[in-house]
């Protein structure tokens, strides 16, 4: 009998970004038409605007979105880990991350080389966040999600999705 594995383990998001939890929150991504999955492979040129994300729970919950790449710069060399690509803090329940308080502004996936990862990881606040100030979390690199959650009393995540871009060739961008 095959047992189940979980994607974030096995794409060693746990681990590289948030510690092993369990997921509690329905929460889904989609660029354009297309919905993710886990370890998914999606094109750059499709990634230019935010996604639409779908978080469940009640509207009085309220919810921290991080989406980093801890492949920054290189897989091989990660030595920007984790790169800051967007950070959403009050996200009522039931909404999408544009009813929340952008910290970061949302930045597309740009590998320079090699496969990268990106990581949405979804927290359940205790109490309301105080956004802080554009330029206390403006820093992209060397992020770290495990520090930005235990400084705002976050948690454990309730929910998590990855999925892998790598650079395409200039001449060679499609849309799908």
């Amino acid at each position: 009998m095959a047992s189940h594995v979980d994607p974030l383990v096995v794409g060693r998001v746990v681990g590289d970004v948030v510690d092993l939890f369990v997921p509690t929150t329905a929460m889904s991504v989609r660029f354009g038409t297309r919905d993710l999955t886990n370890g998914c492979e999606i094109k750059p040129s499709v990634t230019a605007a935010a996604p639409a994300v779908q978080i469940a729970g009640r509207a009085n919950a309220l919810f921290t979105l991080v989406m980093t790449d801890p492949d920054a710069p290189s897989p091989s060399e990660p030595t920007m880990r984790e790169w800051l690509h967007w950070l959403v803090v009050n996200i009522p329940g039931g909404k999408d991350p544009s009813q929340g308080e952008v910290v970061v502004p949302y930045m597309g996936p740009k590998p320079p080389v090699g496969i990268h990862r990106y990581v949405l990881v979804l927290f359940q606040q205790k109490a309301r966040v105080a956004a802080p100030a554009p330029d206390a979390e403006a820093a992209r690199g060397r992020f770290s999600t495990r520090a930005f959650a235990e400084r705002h009393d976050l948690g454990l995540p309730v929910a998590a999705m990855y999925f892998n871009a790598q650079k395409e060739p200039a001449n060679r961008r499609r849309h799908y």
